[in-house]
């Protein structure tokens, strides 16, 4: 890969304003199982994005204090419980609250067809079931993440 090249790569890991993108990933609730959330968080690193895990049985108040306290451009979520309506309606809530509605929140899990609908209405941008690539991923936050200022 020539000069050129790597400066084009490093232009696309980053924010429109040059910066890098900044991403949450949370695991809330009593829900253990986090390889997934490691997985994606090692996906979106590669894809030059900085990335805060902030660990298992996190509550939406400590991830919108993580979002807040990180300038996060973006909160993913890994929900495997079935908690993912009232843990994304309080996390919601909580943004709006603080001035950041403007952070990107994405959910990846298991989410049953009938609440994607619901979901989406509380705001959520990004819906992610197991099996979806990585690339949709990745593409999805840079193309829905917050402009610069």
């Amino acid at each position: 890969m020539n000069v050129e090249e790597r400066a084009g790569l490093e232009r696309l890991r980053r924010g429109d304003d040059g910066r890098r993108i900044r991403v949450v990933i949370a695991k809330p609730g009593l829900d253990g199982h986090d390889r997934g959330a490691k997985v994606i968080a090692r996906a979106l690193r590669d894809a030059g994005m900085e990335v805060i895990y902030t660990g298992l049985r996190q509550t939406p108040e400590l991830i919108a204090t993580a979002a807040l306290q990180e300038d996060a451009d973006v909160i993913g979520l890994s929900i495997l419980s079935g908690a993912h309506l009232p843990v994304c309606e309080r996390l919601m809530t909580l943004l709006r609250e603080q001035g950041l509605d403007d952070v990107l929140v994405v959910v990846g899990g298991i989410i049953p067809a009938q609440d994607i609908a619901r979901l989406e209405a509380l705001g959520v941008r990004g819906i992610f079931l197991p099996g979806t690539p990585m690339s949709a991923i990745v593409d999805h936050i840079r193309t829905h993440v917050r402009p610069a200022i």
